[in-house]
């Protein structure tokens, strides 16, 4: 037997809560915002709350940091005084914004932690087998942060040439 259309719904739903999970944000975040990708329409909170089961203060709370990332854009019908809430559908400008919430302070205090650890442990003086893995672990750490970081700002630097042209670049690649 074939999976129904609301199971379907539901079982993306459920992927992108992981997925917001994977991304360091709130399963609800992921929630809500696979519920207004998948609503032709945009949507109330309370039409949120009742397709997610989440809390309309929750709701509410997530929605505003979505607003604030730029992958839910709110707007209001006339004579209504409920808002309402739709997702952004360009992908390419939605990473974006989230590589640019991930550049924000937060992350930038983790590398820096990670580079003042190294740092003390490269000044450190004892010669034992348990500096040096330490060193080499967190080598590898601020290896990869730095990498992340690096890939952060190019995509980011990519919105100056375009989707389309993105698209092509990376059609080339292949």
């Amino acid at each position: 037997m074939k999976p129904s259309l609301v199971q379907i719904k539901s079982d993306f739903i459920e992927a992108l809560s992981h997925i917001s999970r994977f991304w360091g944000f709130p399963k609800g975040m992921g929630a809500i915002f696979a519920v207004l990708y998948l609503s032709p329409n945009p949507l109330s909170l309370d039409d949120i709350v009742g397709q997610t089961g989440l809390t309309k203060g929750a709701v509410s709370t997530e929605v505003r940091a979505l607003a604030r990332l730029g992958l839910v854009h709110r707007s209001s019908r006339l004579a209504d005084r409920r808002d309402y809430y739709a997702a952004e559908t360009d992908f390419f400008k939605s990473i974006r914004s989230i590589l640019k919430e991930r550049q924000n302070s937060e992350f930038d205090r983790a590398v820096a932690s990670v580079h003042e650890t190294l740092g003390k442990l490269e000044a450190n003086t004892s010669n034992d087998e348990e500096r040096k893995f330490l060193i080499e672990r967190v080598r590898a750490l601020k290896s990869f942060f730095d990498a992340i970081d690096r890939l952060g700002r190019a995509v980011i630097k990519l919105d100056k040439l375009g989707f389309g042209n993105v698209e092509k670049v990376l059609g080339v690649l292949k």
